[in-house]
């Protein structure tokens, strides 16, 4: 049975198990809720998740072991001498499975028998088979590839019926189970909250594991790294110069410069609008036109990177080339080209300016009104108000806020490829093309890249580095913002 409706059959089987588990508590107290232990629901959603639980359990470690059990034992019948690393393997057990994926969809449409798609041998009619059901294949198919997917076939089919009769067994076991034991003096909501905190404390734990699992892959990679690259030309070196065919120069300065030159400009641009504008919205605006502006404003947080990049790659570097190239109204030929970092600093500041504005309005809110009413009442103005006392007490929470922005524009990539350039040098021009420590991360591991190499390991160094800096403005941010913000009744 696919393992779509296998997870629907779970379904109905965990919504059967509801409706009789209430109706047989029910009965069983003769109708009256008043000798339940529990609410009815509660037995129902018991006897549910008794069922789905297991079942739903099983399938999906079945659904992640199963094909790694199969692919290993099909691998290990093709003859070693037909592969030459690893990589190769992969390559040609790819091919394994849309042969086998071919002739189970062969086998469903009618155009083979099961035990004709068993008894193939020709590699050319196999090929000829699939171009008609349009399952494409990158390179001839070899007639141990088609026994392997034979093969392939058979312990996937196999495994998927074990896997319907396991989960159903698993998911009947536990129903009848819990439906047994469904009584007026069962305990039904102390095991429904049981389970429901182990479902909250499991989320949480993949939370946290995930990012300890990333941590960790960075760590022993950048480790990796330095053993194959000294760290000090790494960190202090002043020329970025990979080379896939060795020689490289990966010193680390150029990027770093390129990254922080971007996002100060683009804090230049955010930090001044955006607190102007929580200030606006929070203190002159009215209800309506609060109502209106706000959302308007945050709309620009919805907007995709991709296509704030190419909003600089269109629209905004060619307009700067207008101003300040050779051509331009300026006449000074500052810029040559449309990607600069004052392209990607401004259109990235623009994409930090709801981030800002949206934290600033929220800390400005959070000052009492009394303290506006105390600074009114002794004969300040509103704008008085806001210099000396709303904007002094929300003080720290807004330098949290422009931290954790500068966090976001250090970790962009997508405005910076569209809109900075690629070129790593180290300059005071900021009409010039650079780039930054995210889009040399993305460059270093396109393509077949071998992680053998410094030169595809740099990419973890990098991650690395840029974690450990985001982390340590984020914790500034943390530490600023509960050190000296005020509590309010």
């Amino acid at each position: 049975m696919p393992a779509l409706w296998l997870f629907i059959t779970v379904l109905v089987l965990g919504l059967a198990g509801f409706v009789l588990g209430r109706k047989r508590v029910m009965a069983d107290a003769g109708g009256d809720i008043r000798k339940l232990h529990s609410l009815p629901n509660y037995y129902g959603a018991n006897v549910m998740l008794s069922a789905l639980i297991p079942s739903l359990g099983l399938l999906v470690l079945w659904l992640i072991v199963q094909p790694m059990i199969v692919q290993a034992t099909v691998a290990s019948h093709i003859p070693t001498e037909n592969y030459a690393d690893s990589g190769a393997l992969n390559l040609l057990m790819s091919d394994v499975r849309r042969v086998a994926d071919g002739l189970t969809l062969a086998v469903s449409q009618g155009a083979l028998s099961p035990q004709a798609a068993q008894d193939l041998t020709g590699a050319d009619d196999v090929r000829g088979l699939l171009g008609n059901l349009g399952i494409a294949l990158g390179t001839d198919i070899e007639d141990y590839v088609l026994t392997a997917a034979q093969e392939y076939r058979v312990k996937s089919n196999t495994g998927n019926w074990i896997m319907t009769v396991a989960v159903i067994a698993a998911g009947v076991l536990g129903f009848a189970l819990a439906l047994r034991a469904t009584s007026k003096s069962h305990r039904a909501r102390n095991s429904v909250e049981k389970v429901i905190l182990a479902l909250l404390i499991g989320a949480a734990s993949i939370a946290v594991l995930t990012t300890i699992g990333i941590v960790f892959s960075l760590i022993f990679n950048t480790i990796e790294f330095f053993k194959l690259y000294p760290a000090d030309e790494f960190f202090f070196g002043t020329t970025w110069a990979p080379s896939f065919g060795g020689g490289s120069e990966l010193g680390i300065l150029p990027l770093f410069w390129g990254t922080f030159y971007i996002s100060i400009i683009s804090l230049l641009v955010a930090v001044p609008i955006g607190l102007f504008a929580a200030v606006y919205l929070s203190e002159y605006a009215g209800p309506k036109m609060r109502g209106i502006a706000k959302p308007l404003l945050e709309v620009l947080a919805g907007i995709p990177t991709i296509v704030y990049g190419l909003f600089a790659l269109i629209t905004v570097g060619p307009m700067l080339v207008g101003l300040f190239g050779k051509d331009g109204s300026f006449g000074v030929n500052w810029m040559q080209g449309g990607s600069a970092v004052m392209t990607a600093g401004l259109v990235m500041g623009v994409m930090l300016i709801p981030f800002i504005s949206s934290l600033s309005d929220d800390i400005i809110n959070s000052v009492p009104q009394a303290m506006r009413d105390g600074s009114l009442g002794l004969g300040a103005t509103k704008s008085e108000t806001i210099k000396q006392v709303i904007l002094p007490a929300a003080l720290p929470g807004i330098v949290g806020a422009i931290l954790l922005a500068a966090s976001r524009a250090i970790g962009e990539t997508m405005i910076v490829v569209l809109g900075a350039g690629a070129a790593a040098r180290l300059s005071m021009n900021p009409f010039e093309a650079m780039t930054t420590v995210t889009t040399r991360i993305v460059s270093q591991l396109t393509g077949d890249a071998d992680f053998s190499s410094p030169e595809a390991l740099v990419a973890f160094a990098l991650g690395m580095t840029l974690f450990v800096i985001t982390l340590c403005l984020n914790i500034v941010a943390l530490l600023i913002v509960r050190k000296y913000r005020e509590q309010y009744d």
